[in-house]
């Protein structure tokens, strides 16, 4: 853990609470001012969170409010706000001014993709923020990633400067055969990279429960949110995990089990996986992505990756469903590139109709192509 962060739980600021206007900072005031108290001291922005309003309340309601030694902060370069290595300095500066500090205490290349990382290389972003660290103005380099393990390895194995990665972990999306936190984690374990979570409730999906799991969580005590964030903070290489928080009800509950944080026991544990199953048994498409569809696919579809996309983006309608179809069909073929050839059913042991799941894909992620 890196010494500086006091306590696993970072407060997200991008679902902050909001009025006519965007954020309302006044009524964000008094949940940062719990969160510190309770001796937390973890925030996280970004330029694009709240249209732009996310760096602006850090500096209104955290910056001009606390001293810089009471709080650390992390940003991120996005890369849709720099399509040049020329634009990347004057970009972290305004970020700098936005947030009402001089320096960041981890700056991150922001929603790393194998698609989108090659804009950071060709612009030399890595370069660049070995530049400013050398001059204080970052203490720590990272990125958040959202893609496969094996793409993680190449960047750490080529980039030793990269201090700390953010990541998707979740009980939910741990052993997803899309998203892959496990296999994230292990790679960011293996390189000796403390993590910082993202997503821990899945973007508040994970506290809307159906009746049946809620019960589950209800017999042991506790919040929902409880469970699935001390879930992620329970692993030792997870440093912090975030938590958007727009509500002093949120706050309070999150402070109250993570100011002296247990992780996980075993009875708790077995809720959890008890929950995982109730919400994989109501997947609309029985896959278990055993994968013996995919040598035979001729149109190279991620079969499984896809229908995984689905089942998530049918139970919960969050928006990494979505994004995650753009990773798995980036340098595959699409739910719509199906030749309807069959070549799949006669491999699938679950003998499920799999062309006509992939016509229900590609109309819920193109469109109805």
């Amino acid at each position: 853990m890196f010494p500086e962060i006091r306590k696993k739980l970072g407060f997200g600021m991008m679902r902050l609470p909001t009025g006519d206007d965007g954020v309302d900072f006044e009524a964000l005031k008094p949940l940062v001012d719990h969160f510190i108290a309770h001796g937390f001291n973890y925030f996280d922005t970004a330029k694009g969170y709240h249209n732009g309003q996310s760096e602006t309340a850090v500096k209104l309601c955290v910056a001009q409010r606390y001293p810089r030694e009471k709080f650390l902060l992390t940003d991120k370069l996005s890369h849709n706000f720099f399509k040049t290595e020329a634009d990347i300095r004057p970009l972290f500066e305004r970020q700098l001014a936005d947030c009402g500090v001089e320096y960041f205490d981890f700056y991150l290349c922001h929603a790393i993709t194998r698609g989108t990382w090659g804009q950071y290389i060709d612009c030399r972003a890595l370069d660049i923020l070995r530049e400013l660290k050398a001059e204080g103005k970052i203490r720590h380099i990272g990125l958040s990633f959202h893609d496969m393990p094996e793409f993680l390895e190449e960047i750490l194995a080529a980039h030793p400067e990269i201090e700390a990665v953010q990541l998707q972990i979740n009980y939910v999306d741990y052993d997803d055969a899309g998203v892959r936190g496990r296999g994230n984690l292990e790679v960011a374990k293996k390189y000796g990279k403390p993590v910082m979570v993202m997503e821990p409730v899945k973007g508040g999906v994970l506290t809307r429960l159906p009746d049946e799991a809620r019960a589950v969580f209800d017999r042991l005590g506790g919040s929902t949110a409880s469970y699935a964030i001390r879930y992620a903070a329970s692993f030792p290489e997870v440093t912090c995990v975030l938590s958007g928080m727009g509500t002093m009800e949120m706050v309070r509950d999150n402070v109250s089990y993570m100011e002296d944080f247990k992780p996980l026991d075993r009875t708790e544990r077995a809720a959890v996986e008890r929950v995982r199953e109730i919400l994989k048994a109501r997947d609309d498409i029985p896959c278990t992505a055993c994968r013996y569809c995919t040598p035979v696919c001729p149109r190279d579809i991620p079969i499984p990756d896809l229908f995984n996309d689905y089942n998530l983006k049918k139970a919960y309608d969050g928006w990494n469903s979505s994004f995650y179809y753009g990773v798995h069909t980036r340098d595959h073929g699409k739910a719509s590139d199906c030749l309807l050839c069959g070549a799949c059913e006669r491999e699938c042991p679950q003998h499920i109709p799999i062309r006509d799941h992939l016509k229900e894909v590609a109309k819920q992620f193109e469109g109805g192509k």
